[in-house]
């Protein structure tokens, strides 16, 4: 079967790519082929295309419920900032959370006053009468639960969990339903709980973290919402109340709405943190969970202080700290970080609400943005995995999917190959990685970085310590390069691990180096060792007074090698006196360093003796 047969369904499968073709008719390309005749070379490039072509299926279905995700939550928060009708908001949160999670059924319970139970108020997707109407003690059931602990609960198989106290009414509710999978999250203000809603599905299914952490933000923001509703229905109610209440409801409206938009449009952590600090007229610093500052607005530099986060991650509540006010920043029971408020030491109830608010929307902005960063990292590591593949890699494929995420390999990069502690070391190298707009990922046992330039030793040794820093242990790192274009990185990479095994072994963890800093050891690893510059390294100094000078130093310590180092065979072998012999070492060890004839020295020296010998490198 010719190529030109190959070429049809090649090009078949990137028609089938650009009509956004499902993975069914993608993996019908491989069989249709083998059917046709096509064997052999051609018929392994068919299979190696059918193959990419499923991943980059699967990666853009995932960037597209993503981005469905996103615009889900912000459609959120832009209803959520508008209604003023508790009702509406209820069936607002309800509609959203089952648009965000894709689940079959959503609803919303309500806490009685007295927290004895929770009761259904609000479903979306529901068909079961008994369900509609079904109460939950404290502690029953899921919902139950999640009420009176306050923390979310998620399962697979409701039936067949026995973390829940299964009641006789609820069992029946929830078959009646034909609810399997259920995930369900407090509404919280302050340290009440005010309600739980739900995500289910009546089918088995698993709820990952991050599902559990967007469905969080959404009930924090529909916490807000609601209390914000109830407050001006309240206000609406009771017309005696004082003018100063209702500026305070508005000042924090407005502000809630103001930084909700900023969000939304896409604006960046020291923008939300000036808007704050604007609104609350203080200075304003943001840190991220691991106290790094993130932004720092109309303040000197003030450290996170994790008592106070904790404190106020337990509470719920801003808590004060020493004149200052800190306010941790959640998404459902994850800290993603903390907001330090200062130059307001007597903040009132309605200031102090509003900058706890400030924190429900810098969660929502740090959130986004992890999403934003893993969903790039995932892309960058992909990317790695496909430059250092053996074969098969199409260098102008490769060099248009990292223009993408802001690499240019078109230029000189360095290829560096770190070990240390893997998960902790990944998302340090993926931080440095980006912040030199160059890749990082995983790859075997190490994390492998490719960076922009040139000069390996200072990459080695700038990736060893930002790295060893971020990950709090030593991190060893292996240079390699510089690669020219994306063919080369799988070549510099092998002499990375080179260098980075020779590390390891010769006990020097901790350090960044290149072959070339490792002297004899590095000639005898590379496949591209400077030769002639180790050896002008080594002897230079003797090579250039021979040159100067018409002397013969380098004659007479190759001769004196030559005779075991035995002066008298040396001086007959120089046809000189002893002690023109003497007098000539003499001289060796005044530009070499007395301990040029120490054991390593002498191991160097010799071998750079032979290696010119052998290639005429370094002579004058």
């Amino acid at each position: 079967m010719s190529g030109a047969d190959a070429v049809e369904h090649l090009l078949e499968l990137l028609d089938l790519l650009a009509n956004d073709a499902g993975s069914e008719r993608l993996a019908e390309v491989l069989p249709a082929a083998r059917a046709a005749g096509v064997t052999g070379v051609e018929l392994d490039r068919v299979a190696r295309a059918a193959e990419w072509a499923l991943r980059v299926h699967r990666t853009l279905t995932a960037h597209r419920r993503r981005e469905a995700e996103l615009e889900a939550l912000f459609d959120t928060a832009n209803d959520l900032a508008g209604v003023r009708d508790p009702d509406a908001v209820l069936r607002s949160i309800v509609r959203r959370a089952r648009q965000l999670l894709g689940a079959d059924i959503a609803y919303l319970s309500m806490n009685d006053a007295g927290e004895r139970g929770t009761y259904m108020r609000v479903t979306d997707g529901s068909i079961s009468a008994l369900f509609q109407q079904v109460r939950l003690g404290m502690g029953e059931g899921l919902g139950g639960l999640v009420a009176q602990t306050a923390r979310p609960y998620v399962t697979a198989d409701y039936f067949a969990d026995d973390r829940f106290d299964h009641t006789d009414p609820i069992d029946a509710a929830v078959r009646d339903e034909g609810l399997v999978a259920i995930l369900g999250v407090p509404l919280k203000l302050d340290r009440r709980v005010i309600g739980v809603l739900y995500a289910a599905n009546r089918s088995p299914r698993q709820f990952p973290p991050e599902e559990v952490a967007l469905l969080s933000s959404l009930a924090d923001h529909a916490a807000i919402a609601l209390d914000t509703a109830h407050l001006l229905e309240e206000t609406r109610a009771a017309g005696g109340t004082i003018r100063a209440h209702n500026e305070a409801m508005r000042r924090a409206e407005e502000a809630h709405d103001r930084l909700t938009d900023l969000v939304l449009r896409g604006a960046d952590v020291p923008e939300v943190a000036a808007a704050v600090a604007q609104v609350l007229d203080g200075g304003i610093v943001v840190h991220d969970a691991d106290g790094g500052e993130l932004a720092r607005i109309g303040t000197a530099r003030v450290l996170s202080s994790r008592p106070a986060v904790n404190a106020s991650r337990v509470s719920g509540r801003a808590v004060p700290q020493d004149g200052t006010w800190v306010c941790a920043v959640l998404a459902g029971r994850e800290l993603l970080g903390g907001l330090t408020l200062t130059d307001r030491p007597d903040l009132g109830d309605a200031d102090r609400r509003l900058f706890e608010r400030a924190g429900v929307v810098t969660a929502l902005l740090l959130l986004l943005r992890r999403t934003v960063a893993e969903a790039e990292n995932k892309v960058r590591g992909e990317l790695i995995t496909d430059l250092l593949a053996s074969t098969g890699s199409d260098p102008v494929a490769l060099r248009a999917r990292a223009r993408r995420v802001g690499v240019e390999l078109a230029a000189e990069h360095v290829v560096l190959v770190a070990d240390g502690p893997r998960d902790r070391l990944l998302a340090a190298a993926a931080h440095h990685a980006s912040a030199c707009r160059g890749l990082a990922g995983a790859h075997g046992e190490h994390v492998v970085l490719v960076l922009p330039g040139a000069d390996l030793r200072r990459a080695a040794h700038d990736a060893a310590r930002v790295l060893g820093a971020a990950v709090g242990v030593p991190v060893t790192v292996g240079s390699g390069g510089p690669a020219h274009g994306p063919q080369h990185v799988a070549t510099a990479h092998a002499e990375a691990v080179r260098c980075l095994r020779a590390l390891l072994r010769l006990d020097r963890r901790g350090t960044g180096g290149t072959l070339a800093d490792l002297g004899f050891v590095g000639v005898l690893l590379g496949d591209r060792a400077d030769v002639t510059g180790y050896v002008r390294a080594t002897l230079g100094p003797l090579l250039d007074y021979d040159a100067s000078r018409g002397t013969e130093l380098v004659r007479t310590v190759t001769a004196y090698f030559a005779c075991g180092a035995n002066l008298s065979r040396a001086k007959e072998e120089l046809h000189v006196h002893v002690n023109t012999v003497v007098q000539r070492l003499d001289r060796v060890a005044s530009l070499l360093g007395e301990d040029w004839q120490s054991p390593e020295r002498v191991l160097e020296v010799q071998l750079a003796l032979k290696l010119m010998r052998v290639v005429g490198s370094g002579q004058p």
